[in-house]
């Protein structure tokens, strides 16, 4: 799978611009500041269709324009060629994804058409960052290769979202009406967050070893382990999970009542990186914490590869600028044997590519304007 293709329009600093995407990939050189990253969030966008920088849609809309649309002719094989489309209206906040013209009921019916993966110095977050950093790159790894996954986050979202609502209009004064409104949802936040928790430590379980491996191989000489610390539910198959997170609920309610909040569930979880049985955002150094974080980048594209049967796209931007020609060179080639797809590459300096992508098409960026160098 590639893009052949990416058309921008009023998306952050570019008015229009198209641009056309060699199978392998190509290198988007130019200064701090100019819209290389902007090119990266776009294709990365058409994956979840929410912005990698945690900005909000309106936020990714050209300073003075009504809405953007972002569109790329997707090819792969037998299928031939997909184009993938989606817009956004800022007066009236509706965002709509479309495949080949069609527009999607659902925008998780169109998610993964682009699979890709965002490697940058911020990833350090997802080690150093609070919780939600971690559980959503959790969501959306298992999301995107496990349908069931993504319904039961969906319903899992919704009715915690409804249950909340619920226990806020009590302000705080527990009734029996107003519990029972609360009660309501909570069958359904058992049975979704038990597939949540039976899923996440299936995968957890199965991809320690390999997380492991992929850390000693960049050069870390401790032992670094995965694991789920999770906030009600207990241990078990999914029934038995269901049945203690829906007791957590019931007992947790005139409590919740009280603060306004639900305390216990997935949606609390935690994934955990320990390092020689330590916690690694509050034990590790500077760069064993980047290393995790690369690590983890790497991890995630393996399980898109094996979940979707394809190699996601490589979104590189300037991941390595941190760390010694070494460690570059070896998550290079870790990426390379997860099986490398297209990549693109954002830096400041042509010297900046490594040499492993060296082969890569260069495109000069400034001020919003792509310019393709002739080789």
């Amino acid at each position: 799978m590639h893009v052949a293709r990416l058309a921008l329009r009023d998306w952050r600093n570019y008015e229009a611009a198209t641009l056309a995407l060699p199978p392998a990939g190509l290198a988007l050189v130019g200064d701090n500041g100019q819209g290389k990253t902007n090119v990266l969030e776009a294709l990365h966008y058409l994956n979840v269709f929410r912005s990698a920088r945690a900005a909000r849609d309106r936020e990714l809309v050209r300073f003075g324009a009504p809405a953007f649309h972002v569109q790329a002719d997707v090819v792969a094989a037998p299928r031939g060629t997909l184009r993938v489309g989606v817009g956004y209206e800022a007066a009236t906040q509706r965002k709509k994804v479309t495949l080949d013209g069609v527009e999607a009921t659902r925008l998780s019916d169109a998610m993964g058409a682009v699979p890709s993966v965002l490697l940058s110095p911020d990833d350090v977050q997802l080690v150093r960052g609070a919780p939600a950093e971690r559980r959503r790159y959790v969501d959306v790894a298992l999301a995107l290769v496990d349908r069931r996954y993504l319904q039961a986050l969906q319903r899992y979202r919704h009715a915690l979202a409804q249950r909340n609502a619920a226990l806020r209009a009590l302000q705080g004064r527990p009734d029996d009406a107003g519990l029972a409104a609360a009660a309501a949802f909570e069958p359904t936040l058992a049975t979704a967050g038990a597939t949540l928790l039976a899923r996440r430590q299936a995968w957890i379980e199965a991809a320690a070893p390999r997380y492991g491996a992929l850390l000693a191989a960049i050069g870390e000489r401790a032992p670094v382990r995965l694991a789920l610390r999770r906030f009600g539910g207990g241990v078990g198959h999914e029934g038995e999970l269901a049945r203690l997170l829906a007791e957590t609920l019931a007992a947790q309610r005139v409590g919740d009542a009280r603060r306004g909040t639900t305390h216990a569930g997935p949606h609390r979880d935690d994934l955990q990186l320990l390092l020689d049985g330590r916690d690694l955002r509050s034990y590790g150094s500077a760069g064993q914490q980047r290393s995790a974080a690369l690590a983890l980048r790497v991890l995630e594209a393996g399980v898109l590869r094996e979940g979707l049967g394809v190699a996601p796209l490589l979104l590189l931007d300037d991941p390595f600028a941190e760390l010694d020609a070494t460690r570059s060179a070896r998550i290079l080639a870790l990426l390379a044997d997860a099986g490398l797809g297209q990549v693109v590459l954002a830096v400041p300096r042509g010297e900046d590519v490594p040499a492993a992508l060296g082969h890569l098409a260069t495109v000069r960026v400034a001020g919003g304007i792509l310019e393709t160098v002739a080789c």
